[in-house]
């Protein structure tokens, strides 16, 4: 499924890249935004499955949804304790999916004779869980991971395994020194460089 959406507006200027992705996003750059539709484009997606969407109506909801992020990311802040993008998002996926089931329920002959009415009374206000019914793994893949894949150029190859195999494989910085030649040390410096970008890219966004 395509991530790019047609935007009628003119891309500003490619701001400096110390400003967070929320920051650049907000001035209207071009670059930024389809980042963050590629970071969280699969999350969208991953909803609008769970929730029924037929697959020819998927494209639409993916553009009817992110167009609703772009109009409003200038209002969106973290202002109480629990407030998240991750929330702010799942709530403008509710209300368009809602949106899509009331006029699909008003049709004559609704698809399959799905009870439309029934599916938006089960969804939830707060995001619905994303992991397997046995809790063994993540059905859509972690925001994070595929946003510090964006800034793995920014970063010697030693570096970025380093980080990566202690921060996302979860194994022992000795074990890792020893497969990459690294001192030990070493293996922490790359993680805590490497998260200290993230941080500051994903700044707003991330919990």
């Amino acid at each position: 499924m395509s991530t790019k959406l047609l935007m009628d507006h003119k891309s500003a200027s490619s701001p400096s890249t110390s400003l967070s992705l929320l920051e650049r996003v907000r001035t209207h750059d071009q670059e930024a935004w389809e980042r963050l539709v590629y970071i969280y484009g699969p999350l969208v997606q991953h909803w609008c499955r769970k929730y029924r969407l037929q697959s020819q109506d998927m494209d639409e909801q993916f553009q009817d949804v992110w167009g609703a992020v772009f109009e409003r990311i200038g209002g969106f802040r973290r202002e109480q304790d629990g407030d998240s993008f991750r929330g702010w998002l799942w709530t403008i996926t509710r209300n368009k999916l809602c949106d899509r089931f009331r006029k699909m329920d008003q049709q004559p002959q609704a698809v399959g004779g799905t009870d439309f009415r029934a599916v938006i009374e089960a969804m939830p206000d707060s995001e619905p869980a994303d992991i397997a019914a046995d809790g063994a793994s993540p059905l859509v893949e972690n925001p994070a991971h595929r946003a510090a894949r964006l800034i793995r150029s920014d970063f010697e190859e030693p570096t970025w395994r380093a980080f990566w195999a202690v921060a996302v494989e979860g194994r022992q910085p000795a074990e890792v020194a020893d497969d990459l030649g690294m001192k030990r040390d070493s293996v922490y410096q790359a993680k805590s460089r490497v998260l200290k970008r993230l941080r500051e890219e994903l700044d707003g966004l991330l919990d």
